[in-house]
């Protein structure tokens, strides 16, 4: 049965219009020849870029101590403030999470130790979007839980045109160093490295949909957190749920850019019907309405379910990056859900809180990658390594089956090499041929 027959008798009060992928082939295209160009003139193709896309060509790319202090000087005390208690939230979510990855030693046959260690990424770049407002959370978000991780250098990049506080967050959150470079190029920069930007390990943090792309055409070259499309929320709901928080937490999500998805389902097409009304009335006296109002015309949706189990399906198939759960029983409802990017249960969690400072990382699956993914954490810094070692004792146990099979494969060598171990007397034999 496909998910549309489960959702044949879910009423729609709206529908999000068609999602815009206009000029997929061109942006690919262009993109490729950004990073291209970047891999093979490094610092001067970045100038060019630079000048190009944000009208400016920076003396250099790096951002200096002296910067660095000039931006803390002119960080607002209060701003600075608000911003350490998130950097300080986030770090202690991130060290509690460090805690539950642990190193691992185990015998599993007499004789044969298996295990795998913690090893923090050496070199992570994290990327600190520019965009129609200056997100303060979002180098916190990328760049202090690499610091928890041990990462030995973090780079961040920034777009040139960026707000002074977002250097200052950048240091404040634990970056080595920052440039100011921005968009594909900054991705090719950190992929490939130029005369002024190091090559990293990983790269990390979100961005527009050149950023996107490159992130894309970059990895295998490098490791990336995700590819991320706009911000979602989706909210699920049952008669207890007040319609003027349902529509103004969605309207929060909204305004962050005309392409957001934003939805609500529900079980009571009062809620549903109250809501939309609501929508409207909020958008009447929201400075920021011509954004969130665009973004609630294109993408906006309003479902009304059958039952909790539908509604529990129709969330799970929307797989979304913010899933917040206004029922009678929110703990019991999101129990039973399995695919969002975060979950957000009762009425009082708000997705504002995790997008500022209550300490989860905001940097979540979009698109529906939620069915495999979860968002960037702690253990996106690190990599779990296995060993194995094997005593005399361990060595019958596996040797046989490992000779056995590799002669059912015709792999000659893999049968001599484990041979060798189980017959060291032999080696000369063994390896001469005389034994095959």
């Amino acid at each position: 049965m496909s998910s549309s027959d489960n959702f044949a008798s879910v009423q729609y009060l709206k529908r999000p219009q068609g999602q815009d992928v206009v000029a997929d082939r061109s942006l690919g295209e262009t993109v490729s020849d950004i990073i291209s160009q970047v891999r093979e003139r490094g610092d001067a193709a970045l100038r060019e870029y630079s000048q190009k896309f944000d009208r400016v060509t920076p003396a250099r790319f790096e951002v200096t101590a002296q910067e660095i202090e000039q931006a803390l000087a002119e960080l607002d005390p209060q701003t600075r403030l608000d911003s350490e208690f998130a950097i300080n939230q986030v770090k202690r979510f991130a060290e509690a999470q460090l805690t539950t990855i642990k190193p691992l030693e185990v015998e599993v046959l007499p004789g044969v130790h298996l295990g795998h260690r913690i090893i923090p990424i050496q070199t992570v770049g994290c990327y600190v979007p520019g965009g129609r407002y200056p997100i303060l959370s979002a180098p916190v978000m990328s760049i202090v839980p690499a610091k928890v991780a041990g990462c030995d250098e973090i780079v961040a990049c920034l777009p040139p045109g960026a707000h002074p506080a977002m250097i200052a967050i950048c240091h404040l959150a634990g970056a080595h160093r920052i440039f100011k470079v921005g968009g594909a190029q900054a991705i090719a920069a950190m992929a490939w490295g130029t005369e002024s930007i190091p090559v990293v390990d990983k790269i990390v943090g979100p961005g527009n949909a050149f950023v996107n792309e490159a992130k894309r055409q970059v990895f295998g070259k490098v490791g990336i957190d995700a590819l991320a499309g706009p911000s979602e929320i989706f909210i699920i709901a049952d008669d207890s749920a007040d319609p003027r928080i349902l529509a103004a937490d969605l309207l929060a999500q909204a305004e962050h850019d005309v392409h957001t998805r934003v939805g609500l389902a529900t079980t009571s097409l009062e809620i549903a019907q109250q809501t939309l009304a609501e929508i409207e009335r909020q958008l009447g006296n929201l400075p920021t309405a011509i954004t969130a109002g665009e973004a609630w015309r294109l993408q906006g949706e309003i479902a009304v379910c059958e039952d909790e189990a539908q509604l529990i399906a129709y969330a799970d198939h929307m797989a979304t990056e913010h899933l917040q759960v206004h029922t009678r029983d929110p703990h019991g409802t999101a129990s039973k859900i399995r695919n969002y990017g975060s979950v957000f249960i009762g009425q009082n969690a708000s997705v504002v809180f995790s997008d500022k400072c209550c300490g989860t990382n905001h940097t979540l699956p979009t698109m529906a990658a939620a069915r495999y993914t979860g968002g960037l954490w702690v253990g996106a810094y690190v990599k779990t390594c296995t060993h194995q070692w094997i005593d005399e004792q361990g060595i019958p146990a596996i040797a046989q089956p490992a000779i056995r099979q590799s002669r059912t494969e015709g792999m000659q060598a893999h049968r001599r090499a484990a041979e060798i171990r189980l017959h060291p007397e032999a080696i000369d034999a063994i390896t001469s041929g005389e034994r095959d």
